[in-house]
């Protein structure tokens, strides 16, 4: 829901830094690769016991997120890129309640139920995705991703909130993700909805 907006404001100051990578010829899948290393190894610090270590490296996973795919328009993308980029975000995605849950095995429930939210908000993206290329919508409006992407309640930008007070307020761990799963089962219905409503007539 805030993704558009937060880009807005941020897509300028990382195009200035995507411009020097590019310059420098840095692949956009080492990026990719560079940010999933660092998101799983602040998914270990958290698991450690060091969510405000852990908060650090998911930020800097966040930047080469956003990094990566300025890059790749620069440098000229590819669907290998595309295809790391979504399946190593998922499993950095699920990394983060999973950890909390290692660190503390009373947080075990809410990280599942997470956890499991989060695989409702991918499968009905990714069938969203599926079904609208099949009649032949391929890529988002402004043509900056590999195939369409779904807006929904919960995106990027929300994730990311979740995931800084998940580290800075980790006692409230639970209470966060229960109200974090629920928002993104409010996502998966407004995906059903629509898909439903989109889909029912001919393509």
């Amino acid at each position: 829901m805030l993704d558009r907006p937060v880009r807005r404001l941020i897509d300028p100051w990382l195009d200035l830094l995507a411009g020097m990578l590019a310059a420098a010829r840095i692949p956009a899948d080492a990026i990719t690769v560079i940010g999933f290393v660092l998101g799983m190894l602040g998914c270990l610090a958290i698991a450690s016991n060091q969510p405000l270590v852990g908060l650090g490296l998911i930020l800097a996973n966040r930047l080469a997120d956003g990094l990566d795919g300025m890059v790749a328009r620069r440098n000229g993308s590819s669907d290998v890129g595309g295809f790391l980029d979504f399946v190593l975000d998922i499993l950095f995605y699920g990394g983060v309640p999973f950890s909390f849950a290692v660190a503390d095995p009373a947080l075990l429930l809410p990280a599942c139920f997470l956890i499991y939210s989060f695989m409702g908000t991918t499968g009905s993206f990714l069938t969203y995705a599926v079904i609208s290329a099949k009649r032949g919508v391929t890529s988002d409006a402004e043509k900056k991703k590999s195939f369409f992407y779904s807006i929904g309640l919960m995106e990027g930008t929300e994730t990311v909130i979740f995931f800084v007070l998940f580290c800075v307020l980790p006692t409230h761990f639970a209470v966060l993700a229960w109200t974090f799963g629920v928002l993104c089962w409010l996502t998966i219905l407004i995906r059903i909805v629509t898909g439903v409503l989109v889909f029912r007539g001919t393509p």
